[in-house]
């Protein structure tokens, strides 16, 4: 009910308490594959735990109530995993949780929830960003009034803001590109960091397998991220939290980039700039109480999430302050902020996604707002050109007093320019208007477009 932006949007399934809880399972059953591969657990062993690994059977709420017994769910999970697969095969059972602990689990847990849902971020960015590169190459040419400190400040074109925005989703897909590609390790530890339990029952098992430590630590891990298509780590991370806080920063950084779209989608549809306008759907928009208003929901929605995420992200990251092997406490706070910072993230962009594809822009109202301050907008350009002819300070002067009078009323700004003897004596009338027409004054805003959708065709899928 609070959080609207993520309601009801494919993110919420894959970091809900069932996906959180499958994956717990999915690391337990995967250590168990992995330990069968190296020949410490018979095959049929670590099937019928694979067999038995499933959400869906087990009782989410009765295992998130017997989790404050340990200050954490892993213990009842491992209990629950390990009589269902009594069930099946009592032998089997002897091999569940063998040699782990349970922030080797809900870490890893929490690396395979995070690659869920930032794969569905990153499709959401690649459809994000073409359709903004869309925009970017229509409008390359489109005259708007660039606004600095909420004021008109020179020309540029609309096709630059979008490739500006479509810049910043680029970067946030390249971020969410490098975790997904190697930076979300698997956990392997042990109760203290020291992969003590797993190496003695290496030795009970294959006692010629363990006798290479080096060689044992390699195999293992190698076989463990294998089994998930996860990262190795060079070493367990219980209290090297790096890995955590890189997700609370990229997320950060991708609904901030995201929400930097909303902020200027918000402003550009101000009634009185009318620039853009959100996509429509029936019931969006809607006040409760003023029938003709139709508001920026989607740009509304994606604004609160990059307002929120980087709190929670915060948050996250404070627990790199993490006391002794195993800390008590810190790695707990990690896991309501991380999983809300997901979910936000994940909300923004399938919002993103709409917002971009559906946005209408309005370029005869650009126009019509370009020349709303009868060519002051290019001051800069005038000043420019006439400090050759009166000197830079002068030059100055006189654009700044014939822009005062132009917004008073007492003509354009070429006519009063012309009205200077030697501004006359160097410039024809129809020079004047040329210099003061702001459709002629975007810089390399086109050149500048290019080299985004240049980029953007390097990037993302299909070119």
């Amino acid at each position: 009910m609070l959080s609207p932006v993520r309601a009801g949007t494919p993110v919420e399934a894959l970091v809900d308490d069932r996906a959180w809880l499958q994956a717990m399972l999915d690391a337990e059953t995967a250590l168990a594959r992995a330990q069968a591969r190296m020949g410490l657990v018979p095959p049929a062993a670590a099937a019928a735990i694979t067999e038995a690994g499933q959400a869906d059977a087990f009782d989410l709420r009765g295992l998130a109530e017997a989790a404050r017994g340990a200050a954490n769910p892993v213990v009842a999970v491992v209990q629950a995993l390990t009589a269902s697969v009594a069930g099946r095969d009592p032998d089997a059972a002897h091999y569940v949780h063998r040699g782990s602990t349970s922030q080797d689990i809900l870490d890893t847990a929490a690396m395979l929830v995070v690659r869920r849902a930032l794969t569905f971020v990153l499709h959401c960015l690649e459809e994000t960003a073409g359709s903004l590169a869309k925009i970017a190459e229509e409008h390359r040419e489109t005259p708007a009034a660039g606004r600095t400190l909420t004021q008109h400040a020179v020309p540029t074109t609309f096709g630059l803001k979008a490739a500006t925005w479509l810049q910043g989703v680029l970067d946030a897909h390249q971020r969410v590109t490098s975790l997904l590609l190697g930076g979300l390790p698997v956990e392997l530890g042990g109760a203290a960091g020291t992969l003590a339990g797993y190496l003695e029952y290496a030795r009970v098992d294959a006692p010629s397998l363990a006798t290479d430590v080096t060689g044992y630590v390699e195999t293992l891990f190698r076989a463990y991220a294998d089994e998930l298509e996860l990262a190795v780590p060079a070493a367990p991370w219980h209290t090297v939290r790096t890995p955590l806080a890189d997700v609370a920063a990229v997320l950060t950084h991708t609904t901030g980039v995201l929400g930097k779209l909303a902020v200027d989608v918000q402003s550009l549809s101000r009634t009185e700039v009318g620039e853009v306008t959100e996509p429509v759907a029936p019931g969006r928009g809607v006040s409760s109480a003023m029938p003709q208003k139709v508001n920026p929901v989607l740009s509304t929605l994606i604004r609160s999430a990059a307002s929120q995420v980087p709190l929670l992200a915060a948050s996250v990251a404070q627990n790199l302050v993490a006391e002794d092997e195993r800390p008590a406490g810190a790695w707990h706070a990690e896991w309501v902020p991380l999983r809300e910072a997901l979910r936000l993230t994940g909300g923004a962009a399938h919002t993103a996604v709409e917002l971009a594809a559906g946005l209408s822009v309005r370029a005869g109202r650009m126009r019509e707002n370009l020349a709303s301050t009868g060519a002051l907008i290019v001051s800069e350009r005038l000043a420019a050109h006439l400090a050759p002819v009166l000197g830079k300070a002068a030059a100055k002067a006189t654009v700044a007093h014939a822009s005062l009078r132009s917004a008073a009323g007492a003509g354009t700004l070429a006519e009063l320019l012309g009205d200077v003897p030697d501004v006359a004596a160097r410039f024809s009338l129809s020079e004047l208007l040329e210099l003061t027409d702001p459709a002629q004054y975007t810089g390399a805003a086109t050149a500048l477009v290019d080299r985004v959708l240049e980029r953007a065709r390097q990037v993302l899928p299909g070119g």
